[in-house]
Protein backbone atom coordinates (compact mmCIF):
# COMPACT_ATOMS: atom_id res chain seq x y z
CA UNK A 1 0.00 0.00 0.00
CA UNK A 2 2.58 2.36 0.82
CA UNK A 3 4.03 1.36 -2.44
CA UNK A 4 1.39 2.07 -4.24
CA UNK A 5 0.49 5.06 -2.74
CA UNK A 6 4.44 6.67 -3.30
CA UNK A 7 4.19 5.22 -7.27
CA UNK A 8 0.38 7.30 -7.24
CA UNK A 9 2.61 10.54 -5.64
CA UNK A 10 5.21 9.98 -8.65
CA UNK A 11 2.84 9.70 -10.97
CA UNK A 12 1.07 12.52 -10.59
CA UNK A 13 4.09 14.26 -10.09
CA UNK A 14 5.28 12.60 -13.06
CA UNK A 15 1.80 13.95 -14.78
CA UNK A 16 2.01 17.27 -13.56
CA UNK A 17 5.27 17.55 -15.22
CA UNK A 18 3.91 16.65 -18.44
CA UNK A 19 1.42 18.32 -18.21
CA UNK A 20 3.88 21.76 -17.86
CA UNK A 21 5.95 20.50 -20.29
CA UNK A 22 2.69 20.52 -22.72
CA UNK A 23 1.93 24.12 -21.62
CA UNK A 24 5.40 24.71 -22.56
CA UNK A 25 5.51 23.09 -25.49
CA UNK A 26 1.69 24.68 -26.88
CA UNK A 27 3.45 27.95 -26.24
CA UNK A 28 6.56 27.80 -28.20
CA UNK A 29 4.30 26.20 -30.85
CA UNK A 30 1.99 29.23 -31.03
CA UNK A 31 5.29 31.25 -30.75
CA UNK A 32 6.72 29.53 -33.84
CA UNK A 33 3.20 29.75 -35.68
CA UNK A 34 3.29 33.26 -34.88
CA UNK A 35 7.03 34.03 -36.37
CA UNK A 36 5.99 31.34 -39.54
CA UNK A 37 3.07 33.91 -39.67
CA UNK A 38 4.93 36.96 -39.62
CA UNK A 39 7.38 36.11 -42.07
CA UNK A 40 5.30 34.94 -44.24
CA UNK A 41 3.32 38.42 -44.48
CA UNK A 42 6.82 39.98 -44.60
CA UNK A 43 7.74 37.88 -47.41
CA UNK A 44 3.86 39.17 -49.31
CA UNK A 45 4.88 42.41 -48.53
CA UNK A 46 8.26 42.05 -50.12
CA UNK A 47 7.07 40.11 -53.05
CA UNK A 48 4.35 42.91 -53.55
CA UNK A 49 6.67 45.85 -52.60
CA UNK A 50 8.91 44.45 -55.34
CA UNK A 51 6.21 44.25 -58.02
CA UNK A 52 5.04 47.47 -57.55
CA UNK A 53 8.58 49.02 -58.01
CA UNK A 54 8.83 46.85 -60.63
CA UNK A 55 5.73 48.72 -62.26
CA UNK A 56 6.66 51.87 -60.94
CA UNK A 57 10.28 52.50 -61.41
CA UNK A 58 9.67 53.52 -65.23
CA UNK A 59 7.05 56.08 -64.18
CA UNK A 60 9.77 57.85 -61.67
CA UNK A 61 11.47 59.46 -64.91
CA UNK A 62 7.87 60.59 -66.36
CA UNK A 63 7.24 62.22 -63.37
CA UNK A 64 10.69 63.78 -63.28
CA UNK A 65 9.83 65.42 -66.30
CA UNK A 66 6.32 66.31 -65.53
CA UNK A 67 7.60 68.28 -62.66
CA UNK A 68 9.79 70.21 -64.48
CA UNK A 69 7.06 70.83 -66.93
CA UNK A 70 4.58 71.90 -64.20
CA UNK A 71 7.37 73.83 -63.11
CA UNK A 72 8.03 75.59 -66.34
CA UNK A 73 3.99 76.00 -66.69
CA UNK A 74 3.92 77.75 -63.39
CA UNK A 75 6.79 80.12 -63.90
CA UNK A 76 4.75 80.91 -67.62
CA UNK A 77 1.32 81.19 -66.06
CA UNK A 78 2.68 83.68 -63.19
CA UNK A 79 4.65 86.01 -65.54
CA UNK A 80 1.41 85.88 -67.97
CA UNK A 81 -1.59 86.06 -65.75
CA UNK A 82 -1.78 90.16 -66.51
CA UNK A 83 -2.52 89.57 -69.60
CA UNK A 84 -5.82 89.24 -71.15
CA UNK A 85 -7.13 86.05 -72.64
CA UNK A 86 -6.28 85.43 -75.87
CA UNK A 87 -7.75 83.00 -78.76
CA UNK A 88 -5.88 81.42 -81.86
CA UNK A 89 -2.14 82.54 -81.26
CA UNK A 90 -0.08 80.38 -83.40
CA UNK A 91 3.88 80.62 -81.96
CA UNK A 92 5.87 79.16 -84.56
CA UNK A 93 8.41 76.33 -82.87
CA UNK A 94 8.85 75.52 -79.52
CA UNK A 95 7.91 77.42 -77.06
CA UNK A 96 10.69 77.78 -74.77
CA UNK A 97 12.67 78.59 -78.16
CA UNK A 98 10.18 81.42 -78.01
CA UNK A 99 10.70 82.58 -75.05
CA UNK A 100 14.50 82.33 -75.07
CA UNK A 101 14.05 84.96 -78.12
CA UNK A 102 11.63 87.20 -76.91
CA UNK A 103 14.01 87.39 -73.82
CA UNK A 104 16.60 88.57 -76.01
CA UNK A 105 14.78 91.33 -77.72
CA UNK A 106 13.85 92.54 -74.29
CA UNK A 107 17.22 93.35 -73.15
CA UNK A 108 17.80 94.80 -76.29
CA UNK A 109 15.30 96.87 -76.45
CA UNK A 110 16.34 97.70 -72.34
CA UNK A 111 20.15 98.56 -73.48
CA UNK A 112 18.52 100.64 -76.40
CA UNK A 113 16.53 103.05 -73.67
CA UNK A 114 19.11 103.24 -71.04
CA UNK A 115 21.64 104.56 -74.00
CA UNK A 116 18.28 106.78 -75.21
CA UNK A 117 17.41 108.18 -71.77
CA UNK A 118 20.56 108.18 -69.38
CA UNK A 119 20.27 110.85 -67.33
CA UNK A 120 16.41 111.21 -66.58
CA UNK A 121 16.71 108.89 -64.13
CA UNK A 122 17.68 111.65 -61.29
CA UNK A 123 14.96 114.16 -62.67
CA UNK A 124 12.47 111.11 -62.24
CA UNK A 125 13.78 110.74 -58.36
CA UNK A 126 13.39 114.55 -58.26
CA UNK A 127 9.91 114.87 -59.76
CA UNK A 128 8.77 111.68 -57.50
CA UNK A 129 9.91 113.09 -54.27
CA UNK A 130 8.42 116.21 -55.21
CA UNK A 131 5.12 114.39 -56.28
CA UNK A 132 5.11 112.85 -52.52
CA UNK A 133 5.42 116.28 -50.84
CA UNK A 134 2.51 117.48 -53.03
CA UNK A 135 0.65 114.49 -52.26
CA UNK A 136 1.32 114.93 -48.52
CA UNK A 137 0.63 119.30 -48.77
CA UNK A 138 -2.48 118.03 -50.48
CA UNK A 139 -3.53 115.79 -47.87
CA UNK A 140 -3.05 118.22 -44.93
CA UNK A 141 -4.92 120.58 -47.23
CA UNK A 142 -7.89 118.40 -47.31
CA UNK A 143 -8.15 117.49 -43.54
CA UNK A 144 -7.34 121.56 -42.75
CA UNK A 145 -10.59 122.27 -44.69
CA UNK A 146 -12.61 119.31 -43.85
CA UNK A 147 -12.12 121.11 -40.31
CA UNK A 148 -13.31 124.24 -41.22
CA UNK A 149 -16.45 123.08 -43.24
CA UNK A 150 -17.05 121.58 -40.28
CA UNK A 151 -16.65 124.41 -38.40
CA UNK A 152 -18.81 126.54 -40.82
CA UNK A 153 -21.95 123.96 -40.49
CA UNK A 154 -21.41 124.28 -36.51
CA UNK A 155 -21.54 127.75 -36.99
CA UNK A 156 -24.60 127.98 -40.14
CA UNK A 157 -26.58 125.77 -37.35
CA UNK A 158 -25.55 128.31 -34.35
CA UNK A 159 -26.65 131.05 -36.37
CA UNK A 160 -30.11 129.40 -37.65
CA UNK A 161 -30.96 128.70 -34.43
CA UNK A 162 -29.80 132.15 -33.31
CA UNK A 163 -32.48 133.61 -35.74
CA UNK A 164 -35.27 130.85 -35.28
CA UNK A 165 -35.12 131.99 -31.49
CA UNK A 166 -35.16 135.82 -32.30
CA UNK A 167 -38.15 135.65 -35.01
CA UNK A 168 -39.85 133.36 -32.28
CA UNK A 169 -38.93 136.00 -29.69
CA UNK A 170 -40.55 138.83 -32.41
CA UNK A 171 -43.99 136.80 -33.20
CA UNK A 172 -44.33 136.34 -29.62
CA UNK A 173 -43.85 139.99 -28.62
CA UNK A 174 -46.36 141.36 -32.11
CA UNK A 175 -48.59 138.01 -31.83
CA UNK A 176 -48.57 137.14 -27.99
CA UNK A 177 -47.49 133.49 -26.56
CA UNK A 178 -51.22 131.97 -26.87
CA UNK A 179 -51.66 132.91 -30.44
CA UNK A 180 -47.98 131.56 -31.09
CA UNK A 181 -48.88 128.33 -29.12
CA UNK A 182 -51.73 127.52 -31.23
CA UNK A 183 -49.73 128.18 -34.63
CA UNK A 184 -46.91 125.44 -33.81
CA UNK A 185 -49.46 123.29 -31.48
CA UNK A 186 -52.77 122.84 -33.30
Amino acid sequence: EKKVAEMEEKAEKNLLMLCEEKQRQEEKLWELKREILLEEREQELSEALDKQIEVLSPLVAVCEQFKEQYKSFAASLDATRHELPIKNIHIEGDKQTYLDELEKQLTITQELLTEVMPNHSGDSAKALSALKELKEVSQQLNKGLQRSFTDVQKLSFEASKEVSLHNQYVCEENHGVDVVKRWYFN
